[in-house]
């Protein structure tokens, strides 16, 4: 095997590439296209979309079979918690998809940001589609199983599954008396790929904020944060 920048990463995950092209693609941002203009290097859009569908199916399966007497509701709660923007955004920064990351100048400083965790879960997404490009779909589960599906015994037992926008909604009305609302701060991404990030607010208070893919997990986000900001998780 020809080493190159990404061989450590190899290492680190178990997964070797035979096609060293594919895993290059899944780490390349949109952004570092636009400014190197490398030529015959694609970013990782599209191994994303297809990597998402994996993760979903993988996920999918292991919830439909360990729980077989939860709802439908339940299971899609399980799963939503399992593959949010926060979630494969932290998996990300535990794997070391950061230090790999082909980005801008000026998306390389943009450190620490709720931008960037959405980069990290695309691009675990993007990682997911080479693994199943370049090995197949076992492969791919295998490396689900592995990294992602072993937090789920945790998000189950601490009902981190729960929908935390109506868990807020019932705290600050028991607490506070006040229903929550939600803000959209800004939008930002392709219209293909629109990322938002959403404030929730007690009265004019602002609590804190989430993002998401659509306003409806980034409302979801700013919920969970807000419990946590306002230590009313359990």
């Amino acid at each position: 095997m020809k080493e190159d920048k990404f061989t450590p990463f190899e290492e680190h995950i178990g997964v070797h590439f035979r096609d060293r092209a594919v895993l290059r693609e899944a780490f390349t941002h949109r952004s570092y296209i636009n400014e190197t203009r490398e030529r015959g290097l694609d970013h990782n859009e599209r191994m994303e979309f297809l990597g998402d569908a994996v993760v979903e199916l993988s996920v999918t399966d292991f919830l439909y079979k360990k729980y077989p007497r939860s709802s439908e509701g339940d299971l899609t709660s399980y799963r939503a918690a399992l593959v949010n923007a926060v979630t494969l955004g932290e998996l990300g920064i535990e794997l070391g998809i950061e230090h790999y990351l082909l980005l801008s100048k000026g998306e390389a400083k943009d450190k620490g940001t709720k931008a960037r965790q959405i980069i990290l879960a695309n691009a675990f997404e993007a990682l997911v589609g080479a693994i199943y490009l370049d090995q197949g779909y076992a492969a791919a589960d295998s490396f689900l199983k592995q990294y992602l599906l072993q937090k789920t015994e945790e998000i189950v037992k601490k009902k981190l599954w729960r929908d935390a926008k109506s868990f807020f909604q019932e705290q600050a009305q028991e607490k506070v008396s006040i229903t929550p609302s939600y803000r959209i701060i800004k939008e930002f991404g392709p219209d293909h790929d629109k990322q938002f990030t959403v404030g929730v607010y007690l009265g004019d208070t602002f609590v804190a904020e989430g993002s998401g893919r659509s306003k409806q997990e980034a409302e979801q986000v700013a919920a969970a944060e807000g419990l946590k900001e306002k230590g009313w998780q359990k």
